[in-house]
C-alpha cells in the first residue's frame, strides 16, 4: 500500500483494517505488508483518498 503525502494521520484506515496491518503513529502511517492482505477496505475508508494499493 503506498500512502500519499496528503494524509491527515486521522486513523480512518487503521480503525477498518480487518487484519490490524496499519498503525497510526506521530505523523506517520505505518502498514505491514506480511499481514495486510490488499483488501482495499481502508482505501474506501480514508476521507481524502490518500491511500492506494499496489
Amino acid at each position: 500500500m503506498i500512502v500519499k503525502d496528503i494524509c491527515m494521520y486521522c486513523g480512518a484506515c487503521a480503525g477498518v483494517c480487518p487484519t490490524n496491518a496499519i498503525q497510526v503513529q506521530e505523523l506517520t502511517v505505518v502498514v505491514d505488508d506480511d499481514t495486510c492482505t490488499k483488501c482495499g477496505i481502508c482505501v474506501k475508508a480514508c476521507p481524502i483518498d490518500a491511500l492506494e494499493l499496489e
